[in-house]
């Protein structure tokens, strides 16, 4: 099938795109900028802005299927940007399927939507676990817009699934694990309360067959049409342990200090006006979402998944934080 990615220089996109590229697929991908990665491995690029909905039009042409993966992903920015970049753009999206008859859509959410305060999600499936709301980031409020309107367009002409993976990581990764390394390694990272509340992470191959396993299902009839599914790679594990795994993976000493989440709390309420102030570039070091976020157990039930289309993880943590040093070792050599 032509299948187009949005977002394909991500790290998920790209390893969507590779994925569906071993799968048989055309590739292309609708991006803003270059990849020489994507190059390099045969995807069809198409440059363009996802809230310039003329260009998503053009883009979707000819296209059998779409993987709605691009997002404004992070903890800090205008709530306009977001708006534009996740809402905008996935009505534009919907707009350019409906316009050209393309039937299947795999949309990318975040767990992130179901965020409430300090209200722990532990074991909880997609029924059970609420979605969230006065959030106090721009990110999941968008996604979560986004996310209703994706499930709300599913019907006979056009087959919808939403995806929430929560915590991608492994090789290929130029964002997460460079900047925990970075921080850990001049001393600024910090355990919240301990870091002994459990969270769910996904490995990047895990998250990218999720993906693929819910298209092949999406058919008319099928159980997932219309649905969202949370995927993971099931192992619940410490946030202690995941950030020194990690951390380990990069050769980088393990984090001991710790910091009272009601210290967290304060700092990011201060900052985060001082940064809007200021208009300080980057974003703060911390931000109240974030110490929500990093101090609160997040795990779940991601049964559903398997039984509506067959997800199950292949590669478990510990395989992946193997593949993952030896990719960073491979990228990193020591002098």
């Amino acid at each position: 099938m032509k299948v187009l990615v949005t977002g394909g220089a991500g790290f998920l996109g790209r390893g969507l795109c590779a994925a569906l590229l071993r799968d048989g697929h055309e590739v292309s991908s609708f991006q803003r900028s270059h990849s020489p990665e994507l190059e390099a491995i045969g995807v069809r690029q198409i440059r363009g802005d996802l809230a310039d909905a003329e260009a998503v039009r053009k883009a979707f042409a000819g296209q059998d299927a779409i993987f709605h993966n691009a997002a404004k992903a992070g903890a800090w920015g205008s709530y306009d940007e977001y708006f534009s970049a996740n809402v905008t753009g996935t009505r534009n999206v919907l707009a350019a399927m409906r316009a050209h008859g393309i039937g299947r859509l795999v949309y990318t959410s975040t767990p992130s939507v179901t965020h409430s305060g300090r209200n722990p999600v532990e074991g909880t499936d997609e029924r059970t676990t609420p979605l969230g709301s006065r959030f106090k980031a721009p990110y999941p409020a968008t996604k979560l817009i986004a996310e209703n309107e994706v499930l709300a367009a599913n019907g006979p002409e056009l087959l919808t699934v939403a995806l929430r993976p929560r915590l991608i990581w492994g090789p290929g990764d130029t964002q997460l694990l460079p900047r925990l390394a970075e921080r850990a390694r001049a001393g600024r990272l910090r355990f919240i309360d301990g870091g002994h509340n459990r969270m769910d992470t996904t490995y990047i191959d895990n998250a990218a067959q999720a993906h693929l396993d819910a298209f092949a299902a999406l058919q008319p009839g099928a159980a997932c049409a219309g649905k969202v599914y949370f995927i993971s790679n099931g192992e619940p594990r410490e946030v202690r342990r995941i950030v020194n795994d990690l951390l380990a993976a990069a050769g980088v000493p393990p984090v001991t200090k710790n910091v009272p989440y009601r210290v967290a709390y304060a700092a990011g309420a201060v900052l985060e006006p001082v940064w809007k102030l200021l208009r300080l570039q980057g974003e703060p070091p911390m931000t109240r979402f974030l110490a929500e976020q990093l101090s609160t157990p997040h795990w779940y039930d991601i049964s559903a998944a398997q039984r509506d289309f067959g997800y199950a993880p292949k590669v478990s943590m510990d395989e992946g934080l193997q593949r993952l040093a030896a990719w960073w070792r491979h990228r990193n050599p020591t002098p």
